[in-house]
C-alpha cells in the first residue's frame, strides 16, 4: 500500500510584501465529489459527475469503485490547472464483485463509506492503507455492518487492514452507532442503505455529533438521487435517520467549489488587509466552510456575496475569537493559524474529536505554532491560543493537508517558516503551492 516518506524537502513559505488582490478559482469539493461518486455507482443507471475534484482522496474512490467493476471514463483534464474546469466523469454503474483490493491512503471518506459498498459486492474485497489509517477509528462502522447481516475479518482490532466478504447484498435494518468521533460513521451507512434489503436505520447512541452539516449533506444528495430518507431536522427522532430500499437515479451532478479549501486564501485577505475573489461560491450549501463568512468577519474582515462570488476584505486587524467549531472543525486549523496572529486571545472549543484525524490536530498545531514562538494551550475539547510574537522554523505537516496549509498562512506575516512536505496538500487541493503564488502576485489562482 502507499507509503509515506520519511523525508521531505522544505518549502519555504512566501511572505506576503503588501496587501493581496486576487481572484482565486478553488477546485471542487472532496466531500461532495466522493459522495457523488459513491452515489453515481450505486445508481441503476449511468450519471455524470462535473467539475469534480482531482485529488489524492478523490482518485483513491475513482480507483476503489473501479475495481469493485464500476465503469468511471474521464474527460481530459482542464489547462486551468486548479483541478476542475469543464472535467467530467461518466458513472457506469455494473455488478459489484470481487476479488479486489482498495488502497484507501489516509482518506476517511474512502475508508468508512466503501466497506458497506463491499457488502454489496460478490466476491472478498480487502481494505488497506497508508500507516496512519490504521489508527483512525473503524470499528462502529465494521460493527454496524455485522449487525446488519455483513461478514468482515479485521483480526478483532476494529480497524484496518480488513476484509468484506461480499455476499452480492445486504439485509440492512435497524443498528445502533456512536458517531460521536465522526460523522462519517453516519454517512457512510446511509449512502449505501438505499441499496440494503431493508433499507437502514441508524441511530446515533453517543454524545453530540460532530460534523452535522456533513450528514445533511449526505441526505440532501441521497434525496437528490431518489432515495427516501427521514432525518430528525424534518420531524423525526432525534440522532435518527432511515433510508428506505430502492433504486437511485442516475444524475448530472455539478460539483461545488471547496469552500473550505478556500480558506487559506480568505485568510491571505484578513491578514494583508486586502481582499479576495472566490468565483461560483454557492448562495445555499451544505459545506461547513460556508461559516467562514462569519467567523472571519467576527474576526475582523468583511466580506459580500455577488455575482462574482464571494468578495472577502481584510481590515488590517486581526481579531481573537472565541468559538464552537463542533460543526466545522476541518476549519480549525486554518482558524488557529489566523489566531495565533491576532491582536487578543482565542479560545476555539468543541473539536476533541480533531485528535481522531489525518493526524491529531490538537497536539500538532499546538507543537508548529508552539516551535514558531507561539503560546498554544491544548484543552480538553480544543485549543486556547494566546498571541505573542513568532519567528521563522519548520513547520511539520504530520502528512495533514490542512497542516500544511495552515503554515503557510502563518507564513504570510512572519518570515522564515518552512513548510515540511507541502505536497500533502495534493490530498484535496491541487497544485497549492503554485495557486499560493499566483495569489501572492496578484494574478489570481
Amino acid at each position: 500500500m502507499t507509503e509515506t516518506p520519511a523525508l521531505h524537502a522544505l518549502w519555504p513559505a512566501p511572505l506576503a510584501d503588501g496587501t493581496v488582490h486576487a481572484t482565486v478559482t478553488v477546485p471542487g469539493s472532496k466531500s461532495v465529489t466522493n459522495r457523488a461518486l459513491v452515489l453515481a455507482a450505486l445508481a441503476a443507471e449511468p450519471g455524470w459527475v462535473r467539475r469534480p475534484l482531482r485529488s489524492r482522496d478523490s482518485q483513491l474512490m475513482a480507483d476503489a469503485l473501479r475495481a469493485l467493476g464500476v465503469g468511471i471514463e474521464e474527460t481530459a483534464s482542464s489547462s486551468s490547472g486548479d483541478g476542475s474546469g469543464g472535467e467530467a466523469w461518466r458513472i457506469i454503474p455494473a455488478a459489484l464483485h470481487g476479488p479486489a483490493t482498495v488502497d484507501v491512503g489516509n482518506a476517511g471518506t474512502v475508508m468508512r463509506f466503501l466497506p458497506p459498498v463491499a457488502t454489496l459486492a460478490s466476491g472478498d474485497i480487502r481494505f488497506d492503507g497508508d500507516p496512519r489509517s490504521y489508527e483512525r477509528p473503524l470499528g462502529q462502522v465494521i460493527s454496524a455492518l455485522r449487525t446488519l447481516g455483513a461478514r468482515i475479518d479485521d483480526d478483532g482490532r476494529g480497524a484496518l487492514p480488513l476484509t468484506v466478504q461480499g455476499g452480492g447484498a445486504l439485509e440492512g435494518g435497524v443498528v445502533e452507532i456512536d458517531a460521536s468521533n465522526s460523522s462519517q460513521f453516519v454517512s457512510a451507512l446511509l449512502l449505501s442503505g438505499p441499496r440494503f434489503n431493508q433499507g437502514v436505520e441508524v441511530r446515533h447512541t453517543g454524545t453530540a455529533l460532530p460534523s452535522m452539516p456533513h450528514i445533511r449533506m449526505t441526505v440532501e444528495m441521497l434525496r437528490a438521487a431518489g432515495a427516501q430518507v427521514d432525518t430528525p431536522e424534518a420531524g423525526g427522532e432525534p440522532n435518527v435517520w432511515r433510508v428506505a430500499p430502492s433504486a437511485l437515479l442516475g444524475r448530472d451532478m455539478v460539483v461545488e467549489p471547496d469552500l473550505s479549501n478556500a480558506q487559506p486564501f480568505l485568510a491571505a485577505a484578513l491578514i494583508t488587509g486586502g481582499t479576495v475573489t472566490i468565483p461560483d461560491w454557492p448562495r445555499r450549501t451544505t459545506q461547513p466552510g460556508d461559516e467562514l463568512r462569519r467567523i472571519f468577519t467576527e474576526m475582523g474582515g468583511s466580506c459580500e456575496l455577488t455575482d462574482a462570488g464571494l468578495v472577502f476584505s481584510g481590515s488590517g486587524k486581526i481579531h481573537g475569537i472565541d468559538v464552537d467549531l463542533n460543526e466545522v472543525g476541518e476549519l480549525t486549523p486554518g482558524i488557529a493559524a489566523v489566531a495565533a496572529l491576532a491582536d487578543s486571545p482565542s479560545t476555539l472549543r468543541g473539536v476533541a474529536h480533531l485528535r481522531l484525524h489525518e493526524t491529531d490536530r490538537l497536539a500538532a498545531l499546538t507543537a508548529e505554532i508552539n516551535g514558531l514562538g507561539g503560546e498554544v494551550t491544548e484543552t480538553a475539547d480544543g485549543l486556547h491560543i494566546r498571541p505573542r510574537p513568532l519567528q521563522g522554523g519548520v513547520f511539520h505537516t504530520y502528512d495533514d493537508h490542512r497542516m500544511a496549509t495552515a503554515g503557510a498562512v502563518i507564513g504570510l506575516a512572519v518570515e522564515g517558516v518552512q513548510i515540511e512536505n507541502v505536497a500533502t496538500t495534493a490530498k484535496t487541493l491541487p497544485d497549492f503551492p503554485k495557486m499560493w503564488a499566483r495569489m501572492l502576485s496578484g494574478a489570481g489562482a
